[in-house]
């Protein structure tokens, strides 16, 4: 009896993360710094608007060489922007990328980004 409810716990499990996971956002992706520097600041938003949304990293630093996943609510939105702000207060900026065919966006030291 124990065994068929562990069974029908775990199946729930699995059901409701799947469910979590297929409700995330279509623009989801892993974003890569190979940009030879530490980024302090990461700013994403759409591309039609004029301001940078707030920093999605906070108070953490993504060192360079490592990875952070962004996730997204629901929402269509294809195309955004992305900055990159370093310790010297510099700032790189990537544009128009098509966050829907994307699932890795890796920003590059000449300024560049490789998109998978």
């Amino acid at each position: 009896m124990k065994s068929i409810k562990f069974r029908c716990v775990l199946a729930l499990i699995f059901v409701i993360a799947f469910a979590v996971s297929a409700f995330g956002g279509a623009q989801d992706f892993t974003l890569v710094n190979n940009t030879g520097r530490d980024i302090y600041v990461i700013n994403i938003s759409p591309t039609k608007t004029n301001d940078w949304e707030e920093d999605i990293l906070g108070s953490d630093i993504l060192e360079n060489g490592d990875s952070v996943t962004v996730h997204f609510g629901l929402g269509e939105t294809r195309y955004w922007d992305i900055q990159a702000i370093f310790k010297d207060e510099t700032s790189i900026s990537w544009y128009n990328i098509d966050l829907l065919e994307t699932y890795k966006v890796t920003l590059n030291s000449d300024a560049t980004a490789t998109i998978e």
